[in-house]
């Protein structure tokens, strides 16, 4: 018998890559058979946590065989998942989002919590099952919730979340702080970035009543750089626009530093960015959101209500 693949979203991030290979690890110590994979590539932010931890990423799936056994952590959204899901048997999801474009032909195990991060999660769920967390895994779990929270700062942070990444960081005997803005300026580096890798290292779609609408969010300590790179960016997006059929394009450039994001809007459902957020688009469709820096909770809500 195969192992259950344990995988996140597409365009993975830290909490996707950290929650499948810590989700693997606690199967496995629970007598299972699984096996941690990934559906893109590893961003440097999330890479920064496993050379860390000495830990390798999970190998990359390029595609499902027919009615393979599944566990989602981090997503359940169908077109954020593997392109043939429809055809794999879901056993579980362990998730943190909305419920939206899901549907199982089974029962399964279906465990989503309004906290910032799957492996806040996770955490609670070695405690359950009384399964001491290894540093290595105790590390990736803090690097998951640093990265989803930026550092505690996001406004999806718990009390859940923040407790347990001091607890995760004594367990990984690192400093919280100090080691929490080394990851994310790794993660800002975006140096050795082309405009295409920019705008699909953390893209996720999402359906909003009939439209489709893709977001992209990137890390910086200095937006203004990757602002240098508009024509470029305007091209991309446009293309992905056209050949994807979407509605609306959300490039979002998020200041580590200062917790505000700019963003860039592209598509025929742009002017719903301005209704949703109360901003005007200047002449490069470009607008400053202030005090926004979470995609799940303050951008999605927004644009999912406007349409």
């Amino acid at each position: 018998m195969s192992k259950t693949l344990i995988f996140g979203h597409k365009s993975p991030d830290t909490d996707t890559i950290s929650s499948a290979l810590a989700y693997a690890d606690l199967k496995t110590k629970l007598g299972e058979e699984v096996s941690p994979v990934r559906l893109g590539e590893v961003n440097g932010e999330t890479q920064y946590a496993l050379n860390q931890f000495g830990v390798e990423a999970p190998a990359l799936v390029q595609e499902l065989e027919d009615g393979a056994e599944v566990i989602l952590v981090d997503h359940n959204e169908f077109q954020q998942s593997a392109d043939n899901i429809e055809n794999a048997v879901i056993r579980e999801v362990i998730d943190h989002h909305r419920v939206s474009n899901f549907q199982t032909k089974e029962p399964l195990y279906f465990r989503a919590e309004p906290v910032g991060c799957t492996a806040t999660i996770l955490n609670k769920m070695y405690k359950e099952n009384d399964i001491e967390l290894d540093k290595s895994i105790a590390g990736l779990l803090l690097s998951a919730i640093i990265s989803d929270s930026l550092l505690l700062k996001s406004p999806t942070c718990t009390a859940e979340d923040e407790k347990a990444a001091r607890e995760l960081a004594d367990k990984a005997g690192v400093d919280l702080e100090e080691y929490g803005l080394e990851m994310l300026k790794a993660g800002a580096d975006i140096s050795d970035k082309s405009v295409k890798e920019l705008i699909s290292m953390d893209a996720k779609e999402f359906a909003m009543g009939d439209a489709k609408v893709e977001i992209a969010q990137v890390n910086a300590v200095d937006v203004s750089e990757i602002y240098q790179l508009q024509d470029e960016l305007v091209r991309e997006l446009t293309a992905t626009v056209n050949e994807k059929g979407l509605d609306l394009f959300l490039f979002v450039a998020t200041d580590i530093l200062n917790n505000d994001s700019e963003v860039l809007a592209v598509g025929p459902a742009k002017a719903n960015v301005e209704k949703a957020f109360n901003v005007t688009l200047d002449e490069n469709d470009r607008a400053v959101l202030k005090g926004v820096v979470s995609r799940k909770k303050q951008i999605v809500t927004a644009l999912t209500e406007q349409f």
